[in-house]
């Protein structure tokens, strides 16, 4: 919908020279393809040569529009959709500013209706917040006002050479990695201030709590991102942080690669911090490949918290991916001030000025600029102070500052509204109908800033750098146009027939795996456990299984944690010769890391033991053990990459080649221990000689029919199929069986966290259990029950094996 007003001519997608996959494609990005602004946006030179080749490597859909599942016919009849009956525990992981937790709190509210548990998940300082709202909370760290004071210098979280300087980019990082261990703890520790014992069935979280995926795939269990920015890839408008140049003709292409681009460049900050933190949980490092894209290649449900009155949603977004309306909390009571009310009443009707949670470096100047915008302007003000503490000393017949009031309450008192464009603040203002003046600073404001342009309601944003009292007060004088009045009360009218928070939960409720969730003794329970003994496999929920091992029906070492929503993320492969040198690159990285820790290390330990005191010898023991484990470090690395990591990528790279000439390649099962890998190169091997022998003979009869030029086409494919297919085939056999074992001994080696979520399960079991058993009768319907069905199995069994026999 906007891109940068500079555009040159677009000479379109050219192949890229021979050569270019030696060097790696995100430092190219670096270096030639983009840059980041002073305001922390991204320039991306669609002509550049990293960007071409990002868009090689960077999978494209058609441009046709989706055919949306049956999914979405269900949601639109609203006679067909079924409620949702069963209580889970719900964990939502928020990072930002107030204006970011409070649609969340809406939400979650209204997933309370359900029957649900709900924990929200943020920082520290917004604890009384979220409790008085009637929600649990877990504090995950970080403080928000450094991170907006962050985010204010380096939008996006694309740290300038001056942030890198000063040294804010190692304390953002600190940060990160503190966020990141509170999500985790927070989907399975009991709540800090009832010490109720919690485990997660769902996870909800917003984008920039980074945490998400890595924190369902490790329990298992479903995750819905929600957001109030763009963050899936489209044609409609291009990544809310990219300034695209060069764009030409092809803009729908450069929008849908802004998003790759601006993830990428972000991956390149934080990568290694969650990819050191996923280590922890016992999961393996995600691909440089892979991260900027995570979300859209698992398809993991996306709903979008903006009115579609405002922004409609883009026709190449799929069935998974909603645009739901604005999320409006419930007005809080709220009792204003004498002197406000007052104010409020005694004038012509005041505009609204306020930027919120925004930590301002100048206050003084920022209060200067207003208002001598709004003397000029001959308007009455009133000036929220926020977190800057802007504003005069005292009030004046024409101005009024407040502190913290709710915009619930406030906006439904002015002619116009001025603010940094957060999400909320915009949608309070809108559902109003008051015109909207835009300043923005950094993440999803510049583009709603631009979206209320685009709709009338407000004149284009003014960029906080770009802020003067002279383009306020035209920016004001805009507002007060009655036409601007006209465009914010018709969407006003629109966004008032909407219900966004609601539209969410049956998003959220639509995309579950409701299957998989329900416990096969106490139906209204969701499952958490799966029993395995002899031919029995049940489904099984906390209580459920707390009841069975205390009388005792079962042991525990039949029980093992029920994965609702397995999360597999392959290294994706586009042809052999990439996948080889990407697969190289790797080890080579992992191999220098290693043998940089050889020196650095050692000197780290000695550090330690002197600290603690240790004496001479034991610190050069330390040392020397230290450097050892790095030297071992660098001769496993070698040989994982040579004789495990290397053939297995090229295998796949074979495999996937024929999608080079428009073939499609059935993907196979996820391998994920031994014996996936054993059944994985069986039908690999099955698929590849019957493939290889059918194309050789196929493709040139097909190609035949197009005349000698497309028989010679499909001589050359059938060629071509018969040795990728036949090769993969045959190195199947022994590459996927290898990569078997290593995530086996992988998983038997790092259990950690599962032994951590299994006695989570015990505990919340044991409590639900002391709280639910209030009759014995409860418990012998629960005994009963289970008797019946391992008889049931036992009986099916025995039939089984007689008919055998008899055979």
């Amino acid at each position: 919908m906007y891109n940068d007003e500079k555009q040159n001519h677009h000479r379109g997608r050219e192949h890229l020279p021979a050569g270019d996959s030696a060097s790696s494609p995100h430092e190219e990005l670096m270096s030639d393809g983009t840059t980041t602004r002073a305001d922390g946006r991204v320039d991306i030179n669609l002509e550049s040569r990293a960007v071409k080749r990002f868009s090689k490597l960077f999978p494209i859909p058609p441009q046709s529009p989706p055919r949306y599942s049956d999914i979405d016919h269900i949601y639109n009849d609203t006679q067909q959709a079924k409620p949702w009956s069963l209580p889970l525990n719900i964990v939502i992981q928020i990072v930002g500013s107030r204006g970011d937790v409070q649609p969340f709190i809406a939400f979650g509210n209204e997933l309370q209706k359900f029957g649900h548990r709900v924990r929200l998940a943020t920082h520290n300082v917004f604890g009384d917040f979220v409790r008085t709202s009637g929600l649990e909370f877990f504090p995950i760290g970080g403080d928000p006002s450094d991170l907006m004071a962050y985010m204010v210098k380096n939008p996006g979280l694309i740290p300038n050479i001056s942030t890198i300087r000063r040294g804010d980019i190692q304390r953002k990082r600190s940060m990160i990695s503190e966020m990141l261990t509170g999500c985790w703890n927070s989907c399975i520790e009991p709540d800090p201030f009832t010490k109720i014992p919690f485990v997660a069935d769902a996870i909800v979280a917003n984008p920039p709590s980074f945490a998400h995926i890595h924190c369902a795939q490790a329990l298992g269990v479903p995750l819905h991102l929600m957001f109030t920015m763009p963050w899936s890839s489209t044609r409609a408008f291009p990544h809310p942080l990219a300034n695209l140049h060069n764009a030409g003709t092809d803009v729908e292409l450069a929008n849908y690669l802004s998003y790759g681009i601006v993830e990428w460049m972000t991956w390149q900050g934080l990568g290694d911090i969650i990819n050191k933190w996923r280590k922890s949980l016992g999961l393996e490092a995600v691909p440089q490949t892979e991260a900027p894209v995570l979300a859209e290649a698992l398809k993991i449900p996306f709903t979008y918290c903006w009115s579609p009155a405002l922004v409609p949603k883009p026709f190449d977004w799929p069935a998974h991916i909603n645009v739901c309306g604005f999320f409006f909390r419930q007005n809080p009571p709220y009792t204003a001030h004498d002197a406000l009310v007052t104010f409020l009443c005694q004038g012509p009707i005041p505009i609204y000025i306020g930027f919120g949670s925004i930590v301002i470096g100048d206050p003084a100047e920022l209060t200067k600029i207003l208002l001598e915008a709004v003397r000029t302007a001959g308007v009455r003000a009133i000036i929220s102070r926020g977190w800057s503490k802007i504003g005069g000393p005292s009030n004046t017949n024409d101005v009024f500052y407040i502190d913290d009031c709710p915009h619930e309450w406030l906006f439904q008192k002015f002619a116009a509204v001025v603010h940094h464009g957060g999400a909320g603040t915009t949608a309070c203002g809108l559902l109003n109908g008051l015109p909207t003046i835009v300043v923005p600073f950094f993440g999803d404001q510049p583009f709603w800033g631009h979206m209320v342009a685009a709709a009338g309601a407000g004149p284009k944003p003014i960029p906080f750098k770009q802020l003067n009292s002279q383009n306020l007060h035209d920016a004001i004088s805009f507002c007060l146009n009655p036409k601007a009045s006209a465009a914010a009360q018709g969407l006003a009218e629109r966004i008032r027939t909407e219900n966004g928070v609601s539209t969410a939960v049956d998003a959220f409720h639509r995309n579950l795996p409701g299957y998989q969730f329900y416990c096969d003794l106490i139906p209204d329970r969701p499952a958490s456990w799966i029993y395995t003994k002899a031919r029995a496999r049940l489904k099984i929920s906390k209580l459920a299984a707390a009841i069975l091992v205390e009388h005792p029906k079962i042991e525990r070492k039949h029980l093992k944690p029920l994965i609702k929503n397995p999360i597999f993320i392959e290294n994706r492969r586009w042809d052999p010769v990439t996948a080889g040198t990407s697969s190289l690159m790797g080890t080579t990285v992992d191999m220098v890391t290693a043998a940089a820790g050889i020196f650095i290390d050692p000197v780290k330990a000695v550090k330690q033991a002197s600290q603690s005191g240790d004496g001479v010898v034991s610190q050069a023991g330390v040392a020397l053990a230290a450097s050892a484990k790095n030297v071992g470090k660098v001769n496993g690395k070698f040989f994982k990459g040579t004789m495990l990591d290397l053939p297995f990528a090229v295998t796949e790279g074979l495999r996937a080649a024929p999608r080079l000439y428009g073939e499609d390649v059935k993907d196979h099962e996820p391998v994920t221990g031994w014996k996936s890998g054993a059944r994985t190169a069986a039908t690999s091997f099955a698929e590849g000689m019957i493939g290889g022998v059918s194309d050789i003979l196929m493709q040139p009869y097909k190609g035949s029919k197009e005349g000698l030029l497309g028989f010679g086409k499909g001589l050359g494919k059938g060629s071509i199929g018969f040795a990728t297919k036949t090769t993969s085939g045959l190195m199947g056999l022994v590459t996927y069986p290898g990569q078997g074992i290593y995530r086996s001994i992988y998983t038997a080696t790092h259990s950690a966290t599962q032994k951590r979520i299994v006695i989570a399960l015990i505990e919340e079991g044991e409590y639900l259990e002391r709280n639910w058993k209030t009759e014995c009768i409860k418990d012998r319907e629960v005994l009963d029950r289970f008797d019946v069905i391992r008889h049931q199995i036992s009986k099916a069994s025995s039939s089984s094996s007689l008919s055998e026999r008899v055979g």
